[in-house]
């Protein structure tokens, strides 16, 4: 059942596609909350927790339990799918990353790497929001978890961290993760 996988070639070329040639004639996302959510750099931290949160649900539900792997890949894919062709249809981007960081730390500097290698377009719907709801959706409804409290706890609290990340390292605006909500 690997070969649901076989999507990265799919994903990854459209997405770097549009990294490199949606840079500057886009559409504005921004909300009047925005500009009220403070920039809180230690973030970074969950933000980056992302990509393993998603690789080791796809991984586990992989090893263990086949439908719900299928399940799991299939809500992923179609909400990635879904942003690319929001993304190239409707290119569109922010202007809410701080122009300057008032102290420099191991935080700030892994932001500043972010902000390097990810451009502020193409964030809507927010993929780091949409897959963590997925991930936690499929951890919640999974026999395999059906008696793990704790476990489902953690999830809940990583995926919260997550979705605040997005907004608290001005990566997203809150439209993107309200409509990441309303898509998942």
């Amino acid at each position: 059942h690997a070969w649901v996988l076989l999507y990265v070639f799919i994903y990854f070329p459209w997405f770097t596609y549009l990294e490199k040639h949606v840079t500057s004639n886009f559409n504005v996302i921004h909300t009047a909350l925005d500009d009220k959510i403070p920039f809180i750099e230690f973030f970074i931290v969950p933000y980056m927790l992302w990509f393993g949160y998603v690789a080791w649900a796809v991984g586990y539900f992989y090893l263990k339990n086949k439908d719900e792997y299928f399940k799991l890949c299939a809500m992923l894919f179609t909400g990635m799918t879904v942003f690319l062709v929001i993304s190239t249809i409707y290119p569109n981007g922010h202007y809410l990353r701080p122009a300057y960081f008032e102290h420099n730390n191991i935080f700030i500097q892994m932001v500043k790497w972010l902000y390097a290698t990810d451009t502020p377009t193409n964030l809507f719907p927010s993929i780091h929001v949409y897959n963590s709801l997925g991930v936690h959706i499929a951890i919640c409804n999974s026999k395999e978890f059906k008696d793990r409290p704790k476990l489902k706890l953690a999830s809940f609290i990583l995926m919260v961290s997550i979705i605040l990340a997005t907004m608290f390292l001005k990566q997203h605006s809150v439209f993107d993760v309200v409509t990441a909500f309303v898509m998942a």
